[in-house]
């Protein structure tokens, strides 16, 4: 079993750790393999070639990255396209997700908006999974059980369809707890992606094991949406907060605004 960290952004887009940092903090923290997915719309190809040049050089036989890139569509939704380093033309997220499945890659719809729920069960095009718990917008305790309904509701269409846990890193110092654990026969990014595709891996967070299916229990649904209505109105108040400081022309400095959130989250 690999401990892996899936949705990661890299100086290569908006992150702020290069990937050489990446690898030494996360091998500190004893993970094996990072699923790195920075930004599409940064890149060229001459950058692309160097991102996964740097994604090779920086993998050995104790740490591996999988180098992947994060799609803006239309309505700014987000398609992860895990062990794709490839662009497309288009922003139809039905045109992004064949892109990535013919590349061989894994496509995941990145924390979806309560209000593309609908717009996502009319496409026709499904993609292999579902980003279920994202602990950047969904926080760092509990994910939105909405998400796992509409991801049970997609698999009457297409069973094989999987939850995803991403932990969507961007900042030094956010939550990066919640994790996956693969079954793979080796690191190579071949293995891994079928390992993802075949939904044979888990979530983890803290001691609760989270299925690549998605089916929770009633229970735990139950609990993770009273812990994520609080987390919700909590940042509802930070924002209130922070759209204040911006209105009265007194934006807050740095040091603050990183107190504010870890106060928040």
């Amino acid at each position: 079993m690999f401990k892996t960290a899936i949705h990661c952004h890299s100086t290569y887009s908006d992150g702020e750790f290069t990937l050489a940092e990446l690898r030494a903090l996360y091998i500190a923290a004893g993970y094996d393999l990072v699923c790195m997915t920075d930004h599409a719309e940064w890149f060229d190809q001459d950058k692309l070639r160097r991102y996964a040049e740097e994604c090779d050089r920086q993998s050995d036989e104790a740490f591996h990255f999988i180098p992947g890139l994060e799609f803006e569509c239309e309505r700014r939704m987000h398609i992860l396209g895990y062990g794709v380093t490839s662009l497309v033309d288009s922003a139809a997220p039905e045109d992004v997700i064949s892109h990535i499945e013919s590349k061989g890659g894994v496509s995941v719809i990145a924390h979806p908006g309560d209000s593309m729920f609908d717009w996502i069960e009319r496409f026709e095009i499904l993609p292999t999974g579902i980003e279920t718990w994202n602990s950047k917008y969904d926080g760092p305790n509990a994910p939105r059980p909405r998400t796992f309904r509409l991801l049970n509701r997609l698999q009457q269409r297409k069973p094989e369809m999987k939850a995803f846990y991403g932990q969507d890193l961007h900042w030094r110092k956010q939550h990066r707890e919640l994790h996956i654990l693969i079954d793979s026969e080796s690191m190579s990014s071949t293995s891994i992606l079928e390992s993802l595709r075949a939904g044979k891996y888990h979530g983890l967070s803290e001691q609760t094991v989270l299925p690549s299916s998605g089916l929770l229990s009633d229970s735990l649904l139950s609990n993770y949406e009273k812990i994520n209505d609080q987390y919700m109105r909590k940042q509802k108040v930070f924002k209130r907060v922070k759209k204040l400081s911006g209105a009265l022309g007194r934006n807050l400095p740095a040091p603050v605004k990183a107190h504010l959130r870890k106060l928040f989250s």
